[in-house]
This record gives C-alpha cells, structure tokens and sequence, in this order.
C-alpha cells in the first residue's frame, strides 16, 4: 500500500527540548515518530527510507496521519520542494544560547571517551552554525513554517500545544503527557537521561552554571541568536514567542 502519511519535521538544534516534543508529537494517536532518525531529505525515496527505518523498531498506529523527525544538524538536509506531493508540517525552535551551550557541554562531559562537544568553544560554535543555518532556511522556505521559543516547551505547555494542534490541524489536542517507546533514552535517539521517562513535562530548570563559557564567546552566540531568531519569526506563518 502506498505511503500516505505526511510529515512532520522538527527543525532545532541539540538541547532545545526535541525529545520532549518528538514524545508529545508521537504519543498523539494520529502521528507516528518521536525520535531523531539522523536522515536528510533530498529526494521523495528519503521518504520511504524514513518509513522503512522507523517500522523496523515501532508499528504504525491505524489511524496516523503523520510520520515526525527532526533534523538538529547541518549534515541533514530539508529540501521541501524536492519532496513531491507530501503533506510537509514544519516546526522550527531555537533556544537562547548559554543555557543551551552549556546544557551541550555538561550532556557530552557525561559520555565515555573524550568528545568534541564537550568544549564549550566547540559547542557554541556548533550552536551558532546551527542557528545561522536554521534561519537561511527559513528565508528561504517554499514552505510555511510554525516558530516557537524552546523554553516554552517546558515553561509554558498550555500556550504551546493548542497552536501546534492548530497548526498540525489534529482531530484532538496535543497534552503535555507522553508515552515511552522502543528507542526512548537510547544514546543517539535524542534525550538519554532518565527525564525523558518521566512521561510528563518535568518543570524544573536547570541552568548548568557551574559549566564555565568565555564572555566573548557567549556574546556572539547570543548576537547570532537575536538576529537570526527576528529573521525567523517574522517569516513564520506561526509563532509563539516566550
């Protein structure tokens, strides 16, 4: 049977709540999906190597209408035109960047092994290519968009899920509670550690002060952050801003 399903893509950066969302996005009964599949989508066969992928750890619901990824590195490639006749809803986060920086640091700190990532000088300018990179999509977008302010994922749930179910145009609302899956918290499937099993929204913030970043390193990103979060939101067809 041919594949009638349409998309959903998550367009963000690392530590912006995306395994939260993927989990909300694919505990609702019409979409299938909830983790990062680590694939670009060039070409409509991307489409069914993204089906084929996630059918061979997860079944597909009846009545699902969407199937959900999201892209959070320059190496994957959205290209909406290339894609066909699929039925494309887009989401696009970014979070501001020092809690960001170094939420990615402490993540990477905790891993076995040395990692790049783990320096703040490379993970801010992992963030900074990400964001410069979010927004020259979306000035280009053949495609409208729906924006939204990572924080409010978890700080504001009840402002956020009405307009993605709005935007997503879902027979039911999106809640903010979830389901566990067959790759929830596995390394390279987004949020490994034991929040993600929580299957609510955990409110607690943490900050992660004690990770150290340069001033002049931390005023850059921000400076990219402002100026390519005012590009995005003001092509996007949505947007709901913290």
């Amino acid at each position: 049977m041919p594949d009638r399903r349409g998309r959903i893509f998550l367009l963000s950066h690392m530590r912006a709540y995306t395994s939260l969302v993927g989990h909300i996005l694919g505990s609702h009964p019409q979409i299938d999906g909830y983790y990062e599949m680590h694939l670009g989508y060039e070409t409509p066969a991307a489409l069914d190597l993204q089906m084929a992928r996630y059918r061979q750890n997860d079944a597909l619901k009846p009545g699902g209408r969407y199937l959900f990824d999201k892209l959070l590195h320059n190496a994957y490639v959205l290209r909406p035109e290339r894609l066909g006749a699929a039925d494309l809803r887009i989401l696009v986060a970014l979070a501001e960047p020092a809690r960001t920086i170094r939420s990615i640091v402490h993540l990477f700190r905790q891993k076995p092994g040395p990692d790049p990532y783990a320096s703040p000088l490379a993970a801010a300018a992992y963030y900074v290519a990400r964001v410069e990179a979010l927004a020259a999509f979306c000035r280009d977008a053949p495609r409208a968009y729906c924006y939204f302010d990572a924080e409010i994922v978890q700080a504001a749930p009840e402002r956020l899920l009405p307009r993605l179910s709005e935007w997503l145009e879902l027979d039911t609302p999106l809640v903010g509670h979830y389901q566990t899956f067959s790759q929830t918290g596995k390394t390279g499937r987004g949020d490994s550690s034991p929040r993600i099993h929580l299957g609510r929204i955990d409110r607690q913030r943490t900050d992660y002060a004690h990770i150290a970043v340069a001033d002049d390193v931390l005023a850059a990103a921000r400076a990219t952050y402002r100026e390519c979060r005012a590009q995005i939101v003001s092509g996007a067809a949505h947007a709901v801003l913290a």
